[in-house]
């Protein structure tokens, strides 16, 4: 399979600069102003992509009181809401895609979405969709995987929680509906996650394994976990994007503000450009501090036939002298003319 993949304009892959989105979900808290502010915001920051995700609540779950409908795990953000309400309150309106994916596009920026059943699928292709993402949640969903990968749109799998097995199939789900590019993403699905639960390692195994791209959907706070990722040859990072955490949202305490995404977009470039090849001595840009390496040199006035000893020659910055590898050959060798302190000491000193 192919070993880059191509989203809008752009390639992806361990040979090309990292691949950045920019995680709207339900951080427009409800306002179409705000959701293109986001848009804005994230063109301006750098990010390469905007990612919508495109559901209802009730595409998502149903309206009910049962006990297991409702969130118990006390360290999540969403600790006691409802999935209906909480749905509810975080889906981004299927009104709003249209010019969201406009105004991205009029800033360059390639917008996408994640679908969570088979209308949000037709819905995204009426609106000509470039890409899909498929949610760590949805993972298992292989009929959802499929009806995504007929469209012949690069998909993007995030696989928290999924055993190797479980990624196995979804890939091979993927590859057999007719998915010719697909990047899988490292995932650790809590919220805010914690780096010692990342195992960003996994990302080189992932592309090993799967051989295709791979990237990190990141939940951790700040930026340690993606430009980890990078260093071991991811090529996409995702991250939630907020305009600002103190503004609340289903979302806010796992996302980045403008500034961070920024850092974000800066330093997985660097860290990309960092990795280079498997490269031993001086690179062209060093070739000019070879001259400050010690070499020997002669600290005292010496009339031809002196001997050279310690007290006349020592192993000094600059390094237009003979290596100081050679000091035991030259020790105790007379010179062969006069020779002027801080002269280099070379071989055609010697008598």
């Amino acid at each position: 399979m192919n070993a880059r993949v191509q989203f809008g304009s752009r390639w992806v892959g361990r040979d090309y600069p990292p691949f950045v989105i920019a995680e709207m979900s339900g951080n427009h808290n409800g306002s179409l102003e705000r959701a293109l502010a986001l848009v804005d915001a994230a063109a301006r920051c750098g990010a390469h992509a905007l990612k919508l995700q495109t559901y209802t609540a009730d595409t998502m779950t149903i309206d009910c009181d049962r006990s297991e409908f409702t969130i118990a795990d006390e360290h999540s953000p969403w600790h006691g809401r409802r999935l209906y309400e909480l749905y509810e309150q975080a889906h981004t309106p299927w009104q709003w895609h249209g010019p969201i994916f406009e105004r991205a596009a009029s800033l360059g920026m390639l917008a996408f979405s994640s679908p969570f059943d088979a209308t949000a699928v037709d819905f995204l292709e009426s609106l000509g969709a470039p890409a899909y993402k498929i949610a760590s949640f949805e993972v298992i969903d292989l009929p959802l995987i499929r009806k995504v990968a007929a469209t012949g749109k690069p998909i993007i799998i995030s696989t928290g929680m999924a055993t190797v097995a479980e990624i196995d199939e979804a890939v091979r789900a993927a590859r057999s509906a007719g998915c010719e590019q697909l990047v899988l993403l490292k995932c650790t699905s809590t919220y805010p996650a914690r780096a010692e639960d990342s195992h960003v390692s996994t990302v080189e195994h992932l592309a090993r394994l799967f051989e295709c791209p791979v990237g990190l959907s990141d939940h951790t706070p700040g930026l340690g976990a993606a430009v980890a990722s990078v260093a071991l040859g991811g090529s996409v990072i995702e991250k939630h994007f907020t305009l600002g955490r103190a503004d609340g949202g289903v979302d806010a305490s796992f996302s980045l503000e403008p500034a961070e995404m920024t850092a974000l977009v800066q330093e997985t470039l660097s860290a990309w450009r960092s990795l280079g090849r498997v490269h031993y001595g001086p690179t062209e840009a060093e070739v000019p501090s070879l001259a400050h390496r010690r070499s020997l040199y002669v600290i005292e006035d010496m009339a031809a036939g002196d001997v050279l000893s310690t007290a006349n020659l020592r192993a000094i910055r600059p390094g237009f002298g003979l290596a100081v590898k050679h000091i035991d050959v030259v020790l105790g060798k007379k010179v062969c003319r006069d020779v002027r302190r801080g002269t280099p000491m070379s071989w055609d000193l010697l008598d």
